[in-house]
């Protein structure tokens, strides 16, 4: 489950946490569209990556994290067969259902829960 602590909204009731090279890899390509899911990335350290939603047949919004899972930028609505480079770094990047942000209501500086 997944959750902003800051206004305690469930953001999604279903998730994955992806730290391997194979699950970061594959992603959600190739996927169905889930009704209540998101997938989350765990990194090593820091970093500022672009994101792909190559193969990825629907839209997705994405958060953006820092080691203390605080939002540091929130992209909604990325759209199928694109590429994001965000402007901040992170250290976890939530892929969530299109829409998940805005029912949430999620904000910069919102702490996430995983």
């Amino acid at each position: 489950m997944i959750i902003n602590s800051s206004n305690n909204k469930i953001i999604s009731k279903h998730s994955v946490i992806c730290d391997s090279l194979l699950c970061k890899f594959l992603g959600l390509m190739f996927s169905r569209r889930e009704k209540y899911f998101g997938l989350i990335f765990k990194f090593s350290k820091e970093t500022r990556a672009s994101l792909h939603t190559l193969f990825v047949f629907y839209p997705i919004d994405v958060l953006f994290l820092d080691k203390h899972k605080r939002v540091v930028e929130i992209k909604e609505n990325l759209k199928p067969f694109s590429f994001y480079l965000p402007k901040k770094k992170f250290y976890y990047v939530a892929e969530l259902n299109n829409g998940a942000i805005r029912k949430s209501n999620i904000k910069i500086s919102n702490r996430i829960k995983f």
